[in-house]
């Protein structure tokens, strides 16, 4: 295992089979930065041109198609004292007589105060706001998808991509589906913090310093991006309309359950039915992002373990 630290001077705004910046062997931690969805810096500099520049892509040693690419978030650190946000609610979510009546806001962009060291942010307007607290996340990040495809950094898929989903923070593993050799794994989008949906089309956007490590599981044979940590496992699925988007979600889990631990369909669609939890990710990209979640207390009661295949640490309670 080795310390990367990597220091990136060129960003991409597709995810795709793109010239690696660097290459990794399982285990290595890496430490880097990202900019944020409008390509400015830390030191409030813009040196990336939009939708959502990615840091990388990493080539990870010995991940080939059919494995699985294993990212264990360790740190994600809002580096700059000031994020932005959009501030009008989008018109995914609210219906087409009330959005036409709304004012047209200027500016178009409002600016939040960050104090990354107590962890708070705020409206920049002295003492009309609140205080809240940071929950900083990944709202962008994956692998390259097969064939050659470069999918831009908007929209989400199985690939990962612009998923916005508020989950993806410090302590969560995702794992993705490798397509290409070296997986090609990218991040970047860091919001300080994010309601579900990403309702307004940001979060507050900033830029960030990011640690992690990979991984490669072999021949796992995912269709979307999985997540877990200490007390849940979870899917992310990707599509227009919503339903499309769980139905990806809620497949790729009873698959993993079912098809690949091993475990009687019944009793797993039973579990599932009483059980289950739905997150949403984004509801403004392209594609719309649905997360379906499972306790993982709640699954070893039920005598299930989705780490029967060695894709994740078993569940100690």
């Amino acid at each position: 295992m080795a310390l990367v630290e990597y220091a990136p001077s060129r960003w991409f705004n597709t995810i795709g089979t793109h010239e690696p910046v660097c290459h990794l062997k399982p285990g290595d931690v890496v430490r880097t930065r990202t900019v944020d969805a409008g390509g400015t810096d830390h030191r409030g500099e813009t040196v990336a041109g939009r939708p959502n520049p990615m840091t990388g892509p990493f080539h990870v040693e010995g991940a080939e198609p059919g494995d699985a690419l294993v990212m264990h978030l360790i740190a994600i650190r809002p580096d700059r004292s000031t994020g932005w946000t959009r501030n009008i609610l989008a018109g995914d979510v609210l219906d087409p007589d009330y959005l036409q009546g709304l004012p047209v806001p200027s500016p178009a962009l409002t600016v939040w105060d960050v104090d990354a060291a107590a962890g708070l942010v705020r409206v920049s307007d002295g003492e009309a706001f609140p205080w809240q607290s940071m929950d900083p996340m990944l709202g962008c990040f994956g692998v390259a998808p097969a064939g050659g495809e470069a999918i831009s950094t908007a929209t989400p898929g199985p690939h990962g991509g612009n998923m916005d989903y508020r989950g993806w923070r410090d302590g969560v593993t995702a794992l993705f589906p490798v397509s290409v050799p070296g997986a090609l794994l990218y991040l970047g989008d860091v919001h300080a913090l994010q309601g579900d949906g990403e309702i307004v089309g940001t979060g507050i956007e900033i830029s960030a310093e990011v640690e992690f490590s990979v991984d490669v599981v072999k021949n796992q044979g995912l269709r979307w991006p999985r997540g877990y940590n200490d007390t849940d496992i979870f899917v992310a699925g990707s599509a227009r309309p919503l339903d499309q988007a769980t139905r990806h979600a809620t497949t790729e889990v009873s698959r993993w359950l079912v098809d690949e631990c091993g475990y009687d369909l019944e009793r797993v669609h039973l579990m599932m039915g009483q059980q289950v939890r739905y997150d949403l990710g984004n509801i403004y990209d392209p594609a719309y992002t649905m997360v379906c979640r499972l306790s993982r207390a709640m699954l070893a009661d039920w005598n299930l373990d989705p780490s029967r295949t060695g894709l994740l640490p078993a569940y100690t309670g």
